[in-house]
This record gives C-alpha cells, structure tokens and sequence, in this order.
C-alpha cells in the first residue's frame, strides 16, 4: 500500500486550516487516513506549523511519500535534513554526535531568523500604528486650525465695524477743521 504525507482541509471558505495526515495514496483528499501527524495553519504570519516531528520522521523514513506542499513543511520544520543527515550516518560518512551538532546548528538559526522574522513583523506592525496617531492628530489639529478660522472671521467683522466708526469720527474731525 503506498502512503501519502499530505494536508487535509478544514476551515471555513477562505480561512483554511490543515491537518498533516498520513495516509493511503488512494483515499480522497479529506477523506480515511491512517495516523494524523499535525496542523498548518497559513492564515497567521509566520504560518503556523505543529508536527510530531518524531513521528514524521518515522513515516518519511518508512517511505511515506510528501506532497509537494508537504515536503516543503517537511523542509521547513528539519524532517527532511535530519532524514538526510541520518542517511549519512549509516553510510558512514558522519558519527551520531557530527551529525547531532549540525542538527543543532541548523535548528538554531532557523530559530533565529523565524524570531527575527516576528519582531520585525511586530515593529512594522508599531510604525504604522505610530504613523496612524501621528496622521490622526495631524488631522485634529487642522480640524481645530479650520475650526478657529471659521470662528476667526466673526471676531474681524467686530473689529472691521469699530474701523469704519474711527474712521467716521476722524472724517467728522478732519470736516470740523476745515471749516
């Protein structure tokens, strides 16, 4: 019987959730499945991976064959470096230490880039909502400035109607001495 490594949907329309199932490669896509091995989740960024990475190894190594989005998982999470690594322990080419420690290695900057990956999601994620407070008090205060002009213009009026008034009385003066 061939076995399949592949994903099976759930989830509403348009927010998919998988499930990393093992099973028979000619059972429908949500359909029978022998062993459930974990879940993708691409609707979170980073996409959120879980596996029982002992399990899968397992399968791989029995000869479960990935899909082609699944190998990519597979890629990602290390099953398929560690299955790599240990193929060379048996052929003789690493010890079981050497290839422990590359292992490790590798986990580790993987670790380090999907940290970094999250904290620069998280301060473009703080830029903007700075950048959106500072356009939304930019905004307030021409709404004030607008408001203050409107209201500006009836305190001008007050002020232009006492000018025509000095001006009458200095018309009067400049009259009563010419005569």
């Amino acid at each position: 019987m061939a076995t399949k490594i592949r994903l099976q949907r759930h989830g509403k329309k348009g927010k998919p959730f998988y499930y990393i199932v093992v099973a028979d490669a000619r059972a429908p896509r949500d359909g029978r499945f022998i062993e459930r091995l974990g879940s993708y989740n691409p609707n979170t960024n980073p996409a959120t991976i879980d596996i029982n990475f002992d399990k899968t190894l397992e399968w791989v190594n029995t000869g479960a064959q990935p899909t082609d989005t699944c190998r990519a998982i597979l890629s990602y999470k290390g099953v398929l470096y560690k299955k790599h690594l240990e193929g060379g322990v048996k052929k003789g080419a690493l010890t079981e230490e050497q290839a422990a420690a590359k292992f490790a290695e590798w986990t580790e900057q993987k670790d380090g880039k999907i940290t970094g990956k999250k904290t620069s999601l998280l301060s473009a994620k703080d830029e903007a909502r700075k950048a959106a407070l500072a356009a939304e008090a930019k905004k307030k205060e021409e709404k004030a400035a607008a408001i203050a002009a409107k209201n500006a213009p009836v305190a001008e009026d007050v002020a232009e109607e006492e000018a025509p008034a000095e001006e009458a009385a200095a018309e009067t003066d400049a009259a009563e001495s010419a005569e």
